[in-house]
């Protein structure tokens, strides 16, 4: 019977080992080692740097296109003290000193060259300075003075032509001393006008009298100079390029409606003029 149990209780046992091995695990293990030091907190990080976001500018709403605040504001400038650009004679204005009206008084001074020929031949040389005031943009008028040279010449080859014998004073000269030259100076007053027709060109006209030296003929045909008052009438047209803001060179052609013998100019001078602006 003992033999029977025996091998009965070592299966028993051999199938009780794996369940008490087991328990044996699931049984918590108490930590017998002594205290270490407390572990060290977690360094912390330097946060990255952060680039500030641009800061947005409201914008106001825009206006209605026929609205007034649609418009900007004027603002006075050097040339415009008002802020308000007033339009100019060829273009929209801009406010610039292209844009004001021209100045009102001009010196006005020129220089003539004449030469006229018959049975006599004359060549003529004149200044004539004058201050101009303009009235309109187009149309200037103003006094002035002028100053005349001019010498006579006789040619008896062309006299000849002419007429068919030569000069017939008593010894065929132009003057008693036997020249065949007669100068003369004349100074006197005068006034002009001026109308621009078309972009630079114009027509002028002018009024002189002068206190002349004219050549004087007497019973014999010999020339003498002779002192007398001359009213001069002269017109014609011109042509301006300007120079600048403030001045510009004319080139005019006059004729002179008293064209004779014994006027101060021959019957066509060609005058170089100069204008400059002056004042306001």
């Amino acid at each position: 019977m003992k033999r029977r149990l025996l091998p009965l209780l070592l299966l028993v046992g051999v199938a009780s080992l794996p369940a008490h091995r087991a328990l044996a695990q699931d049984k918590p293990v108490l930590n017998s080692a002594p205290p270490g030091p407390p572990p060290a907190a977690p360094r912390p990080e330097p946060a990255p740097a952060q680039t500030p976001a641009p800061a947005v500018e409201p914008t106001a709403p825009r206006p209605a296109p026929d609205s007034p605040a649609a418009q900007p504001t004027p603002q006075p400038t050097p040339d415009s003290p008002s802020g308000l650009n007033f339009p100019s004679r060829t273009g929209p204005g801009t406010g610039s000193k292209a844009d004001q009206p021209q100045k009102k008084k001009f010196i006005y001074t020129n220089f003539g060259l004449g030469y006229t020929s018959s049975d006599l031949a004359q060549f003529n040389v004149s200044a004539a300075p004058a201050l101009g005031f303009r009235l309109t943009d187009k149309f200037a008028i103003g006094p002035g003075i002028s100053y005349a040279y001019s010498n006579f010449s006789l040619s008896q080859e062309n006299f000849i032509n002419i007429y068919g014998f030569p000069y017939p004073s008593p010894n065929g000269s132009l003057t008693p001393s036997g020249s065949n030259n007669l100068s003369t100076s004349s100074i006197g007053v005068k006034a002009f006008a001026q109308y621009i027709v078309y972009k630079e060109f114009f027509v002028h006209a002018e009024y002189e009298v002068t206190n002349a030296q004219l050549p004087y003929r007497d019973d014999n045909l010999y020339f003498y100079k002779q002192n007398k008052t001359v009213t001069t009438a002269l017109g014609g047209i011109g042509y301006r390029s300007y120079v600048g803001e403030n001045a510009a060179v004319d080139i005019v052609g006059l004729y002179n409606f008293n064209s004779s013998l014994y006027s101060l100019y021959p019957g066509f001078v060609l005058r170089f003029s100069f204008l400059f602006n002056i004042g306001k």
